[in-house]
């Protein structure tokens, strides 16, 4: 009830007269069944507009801190990602990746829509950066198709560090579902896992017009330091703050950054 009331009531009316919200290849969300769609990610307002603009509602998965604060803040956290009936995932154990792999899938096995953005963590610049795997893992083992999406204009009106929204217009644009039911039995081949990943981030790349890189993104926000005569390692990196539920991926070797996610669970 309270997603529905967050949506047309309490929240989406203030989205709606900033961003002047429309979206594009609507048609290209099931209206039933099970499906990931996955985003690009240039704002904490990407996981706001992306379930605003859908008429399925949308769950991602949220990491348990927001579940676990303390004081008043900590209770007004714990209750709005309840009401919006995110699903909160420990990402500090041993076993996260496959915990978070295991509630991606447990909600695709729902016959639900589940929401994730494959570059793990919010472009620092603008630039679409390169997916992380373990969208393709759920892909592969659920059997589910993967509709990409381009969120345009969010970063506009939240940029990185801003404390007020601004006005600006928002545009939501909806690909053609990806079957990767070719790779059929495939799941955790690593190799299979990037091309697939790869494909995915190359229509995100067509439909956003967004220039791409072929680094993570987290790997410039947090670089390690780098040590004498070693360099710094591309995929090392630390966990950031976020703002809102969101979905997103990593590798086996690298800490996911910018919140909720669904970490990979073999290297790419």
């Amino acid at each position: 009830m309270w997603y529905w009331l967050f949506k047309y009531v309490l929240l989406g009316p203030i989205l709606v007269l900033l961003g002047r919200p429309t979206i594009k290849g609507h048609a290209n969300i099931p209206t039933d069944g099970a499906a990931i769609l996955a985003s690009n990610h240039q704002a904490v307002l990407d996981s706001f507009y992306l379930p605003l603009r859908s008429n399925r509602r949308i769950t991602f998965l949220a990491k348990s801190e927001y579940f676990t604060g303390t004081g008043l803040k900590g209770a007004f956290q714990r209750w709005f990602f309840t009401a919006v009936g995110q699903v909160p995932i420990d990402r500090t154990g041993a076993d996260a990746a496959q915990d978070a792999l295991n509630a991606g899938l447990r909600v695709l096995d729902g016959g639900k829509l589940l929401g994730i953005y494959p570059e793990g963590t919010r472009s620092p610049d603008g630039r679409l950066y390169k997916g992380k795997t373990g969208m393709a893992r759920l892909a592969l083992e659920s059997g589910v198709k993967v509709i990409p999406v381009a969120m345009v204009g969010t970063d506009k009106m939240n940029p990185i560090g801003s404390r007020m929204w601004r006005p600006a217009k928002v545009t939501v644009i909806v690909g053609e579902p990806i079957d990767f039911s070719r790779f059929e039995g495939m799941g955790g081949n690593r190799f299979v896992e990037r091309a697939v990943t790869d494909e995915v981030m190359y229509k995100l790349m067509k439909l956003s017009g967004q220039e791409y890189v072929d680094i993570y993104a987290a790997s410039l926000k947090n670089p390690k330091p780098v040590k004498a005569e070693e360099p710094t390692s591309e995929e090392a990196h630390q966990p950031d703050e976020a703002g809102a539920p969101l979905a997103a991926v990593a590798d086996p070797d690298a800490e996911q950054a910018d919140g909720p996610h669904v970490p990979d669970t073999r290297a790419s």
